[in-house]
């Protein structure tokens, strides 16, 4: 504890005493007077502190200790961590990219029933000039200036087995907002188990950066090829994912 004075409780308070010393703990928590993980005093430097008996303490303690912000084993209490489990991370954000480094950035997404960019069809094993749903995103900032755009290509097989997917043949007409934010998750409810592969490679004689994502199944059939370009000087390409602890 880093006070050296004697910590009296707020006599206006009408909670009971070890309530109000139980709030005072917290505030040290909190502030980081106490730091998670550290050894609470014992309870008769805790009642010496804060002027009170140590049945008091113990009250307070307890109360803490139901919180789940103080834990108590052999080696005595200690502070824990008061925080709630991040969120399950889920399926990669789709398109690839989406999601832009500045908060301001205006997103804009369209699909159009077409054929794919040549380097898309050969990836996704299509004949030449076969038509397929294509995906286009745009992130720009209020002014217009570009910061990344995508193009995705979807397979035979995507549009074959994923019937969210399918349904977009009709509404292709490159005009009509389409993000498609659950493909990945179509996918996977589809039976679908997702491999991504992606590769980074400088944009020659620009200040950009590509990525290109490829995603195939549990069978090793393409599914969807995008390409990312991120304008390198005022945007930031990170890629987040979490990993389970070791069983």
């Amino acid at each position: 504890m880093a006070r050296t004075t004697p910590h009296e409780p707020a006599q206006i308070d009408d909670r009971p005493l070890y309530g109000r010393i139980a709030a005072l703990l917290l505030d040290e928590l909190r502030d980081g007077t106490i730091a998670p993980g550290e050894r609470l005093p014992g309870e008769r430097h805790l009642a010496a502190y804060f002027q009170v008996s140590r049945e008091t303490v113990r009250q307070a303690l307890e109360v803490l200790r139901r919180s789940g912000l103080v834990a108590t084993d052999r080696r005595g209490s200690h502070a824990a961590l008061p925080a709630r489990p991040v969120q399950e991370q889920g399926t990669p954000a789709f398109p690839l990219g989406s999601r832009s480094a500045d908060p301001c950035a205006v997103d804009r997404a369209t699909v159009t029933w077409q054929t794919p960019p040549p380097e898309h069809a050969r990836a996704l094993g299509l004949a030449p000039h076969r038509p397929t749903l294509v995906h286009r995103y745009r992130s720009a900032t209020p002014d217009g200036r570009s910061l990344r755009t995508a193009v995705t290509s979807f397979s035979a097989v995507a549009l074959a087995e994923v019937a969210e997917l399918a349904r977009y043949r009709d509404r292709a007409d490159g005009a009509t907002p389409a993000h498609l934010r659950r493909a990945y998750d179509w996918m996977r409810k589809a039976g679908l188990s997702l491999h991504h592969r992606d590769s980074i490679t400088q944009v020659d004689g620009a200040s950009s950066v590509r990525v290109t994502r490829r995603v195939h199944d549990q069978y090793a059939r393409p599914l969807e090829i995008t390409d990312l370009v991120v304008n390198a000087e005022r945007d930031a390409l990170v890629y987040e994912f979490t990993l389970p602890a070791a069983g």
